[in-house]
């Protein structure tokens, strides 16, 4: 089966996720996809305005009175055990979008010591040994106790940015002294000196008792929501040698079959490589590096050398561990890591992750649905429509249907790259072909089992039909800036 996940969340989704989940899941199924990543489910610091990443109490699923009601943005636990159920039932896995690096909205102060560091070089101390106050007790009022009655304090934390001195608020990265030392762990990415904090109460997996009640807490969480696989964030932050040992605790005790799919965003893939290594290839990672490719050639149009697309990809490297995206919740329009690829060039990326025989693509909510928000950028409110990509059902489509079989490559032009899948028994197999400039064409030998054979373009881009010779060969086209996708005429 070649399966297939979509993203069923952006930055900017009103809400109510749950229910629309459920409302929309035979569709996605019949559309093709096999797996949903949903946002994550806990209780959020800013409440029903927070997305899942600023974390409060991962044991409220939208079931508990706290930081202001019950629901999330997203729904009630209810809702969203009935989600998974839905997916289940229409037959399709469920990967839960897992935060592990911090902690937001503590409940109680504490007085803590703290070096303040050089938030361009968090080795380096600008100011040492001060006394302050922060909020780094989590007590969970509306909780009370249920499922764990685990009190998070600033033991369990490594550092943070906020803190209260002599009556003043003091802004910043500051390194927080417990039992563990006055040194970051050095099991994170060395960018920034040091990468370990990135935002919040950052938590402390030197700390025993921080990893046993997170194991606690995920075998609970899994026995609950019942989830095929969870998608982690943020793991160049985290402690590789706690992840290592928590997914280890999953894989061996939990669900073997467990699929773990990480965000260990970086833009070079060796980096994403040797991490995949140190983590004994447990899990999967995002291909960053792709979608940069695919952000940088859509900019640069027929000056961008098609043919070196997936150059230094992940998929390249490690493509049986690799996640293919063309756009996600951080890279679209006016989110922290913006990059969002050109319109006309959705087509064309979406073809090579959708129909290439060893990407495990995933498909963004807008790019299928299309979106509409306003944010402020500058004290200005920017008004942004995403439009749907109109190929989208196609490609899926094709890759349900076509996209089997050994590839082979025509990644032999600047401009016009083509790539053919040869298909199976049951699969009849596919010419892809992609243009950045001008209308292109490729010359292509299918074999004499093609022979005689008429060819239509699937996405309906280009109109004639094309008839191979006596050794299956023919000329294949495309339109300018463009993908067709040629397939053997059938009858509908």
């Amino acid at each position: 089966m070649n399966g297939v996940i979509i993203q069923f969340f952006h930055w900017y989704h009103p809400g109510n996720l749950w229910n629309e989940f459920i409302e929309k899941a035979e569709y996605l199924r019949n559309l093709g996809f096999t797996a949903v990543w949903l946002p994550p489910a806990n209780k959020c610091s800013l409440n029903i305005e927070g997305r899942g990443y600023d974390v409060y109490d991962l044991y409220d699923l939208g079931e508990f009175d706290q930081k202001g009601s019950i629901p999330t943005r997203y729904g009630t636990k209810a809702e969203y055990l009935l989600a998974i159920q839905k997916a289940h039932e229409v037959g399709m896995a469920v990967y839960a979008d897992i935060v592990l690096n911090h902690r937001m909205g503590g409940d109680e102060e504490e007085k803590i010591m703290v070096h303040q560091l050089n938030e361009e070089n968090r080795n380096e101390r600008i100011a040492e040994n001060l006394e302050v106050t922060a909020y780094t007790r989590f007590v969970f009022p509306g909780r009370k106790g249920v499922y764990s009655d685990f009190i998070w304090n600033h033991q369990c934390f490594s550092g943070i940015d906020y803190v209260i001195k002599e009556g003043g608020e003091l802004k910043g990265v500051f390194k927080i002294h417990n039992e563990y030392g006055e040194e970051w762990t050095d099991a994170v990415s060395h960018q920034l000196g040091n990468y370990d904090y990135l935002m919040g109460a950052d938590i402390e997996y030197r700390n025993p008792y921080v990893v046993e009640e997170m194991k606690k807490w995920i075998k609970w969480y899994m026995d609950t929501t019942k989830v095929d696989g969870i998608r982690l964030d943020a793991l160049k932050h985290i402690s590789s040698d706690f992840l290592k040992e928590w997914i280890f605790y999953i894989k061996t005790e939990l669900n073997p079959d467990c699929y773990i799919l990480g965000e260990f965003w970086k833009d070079e893939a060796e980096k994403i490589e040797y991490f995949s290594d140190k983590m004994d290839d447990l899990i999967s990672c995002f291909d960053a590096p792709l979608h940069y490719n695919f952000f940088k050639a859509s900019k640069e149009g027929k000056d961008y050398d098609l043919s070196q697309i997936l150059k230094g990809s992940f998929l390249e490297k490690k493509p049986v561990f690799s996640v293919s995206f063309v756009e996600n919740h951080d890279t679209q329009q006016l989110q922290a890591l913006e990059s969002s690829v050109k319109d006309w060039f959705k087509p064309i990326a979406y073809a090579i992750i959708l129909l290439s025989d060893e990407a495990y693509p995933c498909v963004f909510y807008p790019d299928l649905f299309g979106a509409e928000y306003i944010d402020v950028r500058e004290d200005q409110e920017v008004h942004i429509i995403i439009s749907k990509v109109k190929e989208l059902p196609d490609l899926l489509e094709v890759r349900k249907r076509f996209a089997y079989g050994k590839q082979i490559d025509y990644f032999d032009h600047p401009n016009c790259v083509a790539f053919v899948r040869t298909g199976n028994e049951k699969h009849p197999g596919c010419i892809v072909i992609m243009s950045n400039s001008d209308e292109g064409f490729k010359e292509i030998e299918l074999g004499k089992e093609h022979a005689d054979s008429t060819y239509i373009d699937f996405l309906k881009n280009r109109h004639e039909e094309i008839h191979t010779d006596e050794n299956g060969k023919a000329i294949f086209y495309v339109n300018p800036g463009s993908v067709s996708v040629w397939v053997k005429k059938y009858k509908p």
